[in-house]
């Protein structure tokens, strides 16, 4: 899939933040304006892919009014560099590749705090581990989505370009359901489900964790920061544009709080967005998100260094890019502020007492 035609399918939320200052503060406000009874600041915010509980904390927080209690409207890298959104949402060993080819942008918020990219492999193929992979046909998309399964492949010394036949995968797991591949890309809260909602032809049952083999990213010493919030170099140097910002992760921030500690209510907002795929699959999504943002020991959005750098290192030494990262890729700034705002608040912005309940498969996704 080309990157325009990813850039159209990808949805894009309009929100509006009203007044000034990063408190945001408005028990007095029912229509709209903060308590400083400044004019709304529209941005927009740049999805990575289609509408999905993948996005749920920002679609719970225009749902909830939390951006009309911080007062912009908003709308990921060619799409902010381009001018036509101020927050974009973007893996980070993306962010690094588009600076490294010069592109202005920065990540202002780390929401993801690990990795839920995996490749899949069924049981019975025997390929359980990724040095398995050699002379196999191995699905991945691409546009930049590739990084993580690159890097992997690079450790386990099989280069990507003639040590196996990279398929460009679908956003869907028909090939691998068809065997048309030996492996392919999953995410753990999307294409993952998508299989194990589907009917074993063998025992009529669906499939189950036990007919595959699941190799994480994380576990492969690749797992790089994923859906991080970025805007363009330029515009975040505005002091009235950091403000905005502020105020926008604030709103964010507390709209995945909202998910974490509301699922069933955020599941439903995700489902009035109109998602493509059905119920089932967006509340098995929602918990499988929240998994990868909770616990957060600093805070949520909070970029942690270690993890920063370790993608860095992962970027550098796989040829995801041919410059060393610097430490000016992303500013905490603007999260560390929004979540001190959220704790003045009452707000739990650390998870630590979280647990993922469990969440059952249904067929199809339904």
């Amino acid at each position: 899939m080309k990157r325009a035609r990813w850039l159209w399918l990808a949805a894009v939320l309009v929100l509006t933040l009203v007044g000034a200052g990063c408190g945001g503060g408005n028990e007095e406000s029912s229509g709209g304006t903060g308590t400083s009874g400044g004019a709304k600041d529209k941005v927009t915010l740049q999805l990575k892919w289609v509408t999905q509980a993948q996005f749920a904390g920002y679609y719970a927080a225009k749902a909830q009014g939390y951006y009309d209690d911080e007062g912009p409207d908003i709308v990921p890298e060619q799409v902010v560099l381009g001018g036509q959104a101020e927050f974009g949402i973007d893996w980070l060993d993306n962010l690094l590749a588009t600076r490294d080819q010069n592109g202005d942008i920065v990540n202002i918020a780390q929401v993801f705090a690990r990795s839920g990219m995996t490749e899949v492999t069924w049981k019975d193929s025997g390929l359980d581990s990724i040095a398995s992979l050699k002379g196999k046909k191995v699905g991945v998309w691409l546009g930049g989505n590739e990084h993580k399964l690159f890097a992997a492949l690079n450790k386990n010394n099989i280069d990507p370009q003639s040590d196996v036949e990279v398929v460009a995968q679908p956003f869907d797991m028909n090939l691998f359901l068809n065997r048309e591949v030996d492996a392919a890309a999953a995410m753990t809260y999307n294409e993952l489900a998508q299989v194990l909602e589907q009917e074993n032809p063998d025992t009529g049952e669906l499939y189950t964790l036990d007919d595959l083999n699941v190799l994480k990213m994380s576990d492969q010493g690749t797992g790089a920061l994923e859906d991080g919030v970025f805007v363009r170099g330029d515009w975040i140097q505005d002091e009235a544009n950091q403000d905005i910002a502020t105020r926008f992760l604030k709103a964010s921030f507390k709209g995945w709080i909202f998910c974490r500690d509301n699922p069933d209510d955020c599941l439903q907002i995700v489902l009035d967005n109109g998602p493509t795929l059905g119920e089932g699959h967006q509340n098995w999504q929602l918990n499988e998100i929240n998994k990868l943002i909770w616990p957060n020991d600093l805070g949520i959005g909070v970029m942690n260094p270690d993890d920063f750098a370790n993608t860095a290192k992962i970027a550098i030494d796989y040829g995801v890019i041919k410059n060393e990262a610097s430490s000016d890729a992303y500013i905490d700034t603007y999260a560390k502020a929004a979540v001190e705002a959220l704790k003045a608040d009452g707000a739990d912005v650390n998870g630590a007492s979280w647990q993922a309940p469990t969440v059952e498969v249904t067929a199809g996704g339904e």
